[in-house]
């Protein structure tokens, strides 16, 4: 594992501000500080389209899962950086499909881990791992992954909202690539990220979100950047979108107040 990579704990720092905890405060959840609340209200002041850009994705996500399970019939999901358990949780979704879906959930903060083993302690087809997404070997040898993900099987792979975690200099491109790499063909990638194509946003939100989170950040990227992540698939209909647009379930959606920057993203069939 690179020497860059930030070591794994189990000790939760409440004055830090962690990009888990802030989407949970946009969520209306409860799993949240005042460092965490204080930072996400600063970031609405610098871009006022992000609470309901968060629901936004937060429905893009469900869509996909119960799409993926009804439609192509996907019973196994590993969702890197899941975040704190919410309303609608890959696994209840995948799992009013079929009860015998299973699912993984990947983070690196340690309150993840603690509410979710608590979320699923009586369901056996889903368990939650501490790990660095980045650290491919480690995640796909975990004992949970091998005991509930069958890679002669599809899978769904899931970079949700969390590729803008990982800095360049990481590679989240080559991240996407190895977990793609674990997966037969048949298997779905499923990426959306924050961008702007605006360089002021771009910069300042990046900056902002780095030094509010202590470096626990990547960046704001451009639309074409969420095309080379899923280079190689076969994209679904409609290709990349503001998510939104994704197969919604009706014209109702929430429309952001402004568009400084979206979550763009979609779904891409592997082989």
């Amino acid at each position: 594992m690179d020497d860059a990579y930030v070591p794994l704990t189990d000790r939760i720092d409440v004055t830090v501000p962690s990009v888990a905890r802030m989407y949970d405060y946009l969520m209306g959840g409860k799993d949240n500080y005042p460092a965490d609340r204080a930072a996400t209200e600063e970031l609405l002041e610098q871009v006022p389209s992000t609470k309901v850009l968060a629901v936004n994705n937060r429905s893009f996500l469900r869509r996909v899962v119960r799409r993926l399970a009804e439609d192509y019939g996907i019973r196994q999901f590993v969702d890197h950086g899941s975040g704190l358990p919410t309303q609608d949780n890959v696994h209840e979704v995948a799992q009013r499909v079929d009860p015998e879906c299973r699912v993984v959930y990947i983070d690196n903060d340690p309150i993840v881990l603690a509410h979710g083993r608590a979320l699923l302690e009586q369901n056996e087809n889903t368990a939650v791992i501490q790990a660095d997404m980045r650290d491919t070997e480690a995640v796909w040898s975990h004992p949970e992954v091998e005991r509930l993900i069958d890679t002669e099987q599809p899978v769904a792979v899931l970079f949700v909202s969390v590729l803008h975690c990982i800095p360049d200099r990481d590679d989240p491109a080559g991240v996407v690539r190895r977990a793609a790499a674990k997966v037969p063909p048949g298997s779905f990638l499923v990426v959306c990220q924050l961008v702007s194509e605006d360089e002021e946003t771009r910069r300042g939100v990046t900056e902002f979100m780095d030094r509010t989170t202590d470096g626990n950040w990547g960046e704001v990227r451009r639309e074409a950047d969420v095309r080379h992540f899923l280079a190689g698939t076969r994209l679904l209909e409609p290709g990349l979108v503001e998510v939104s647009m994704w197969r919604p379930d009706s014209d109702l959606v929430p429309r952001q107040p402004s568009m400084e920057w979206i979550e763009y993203g979609g779904v891409g069939r592997i082989g």
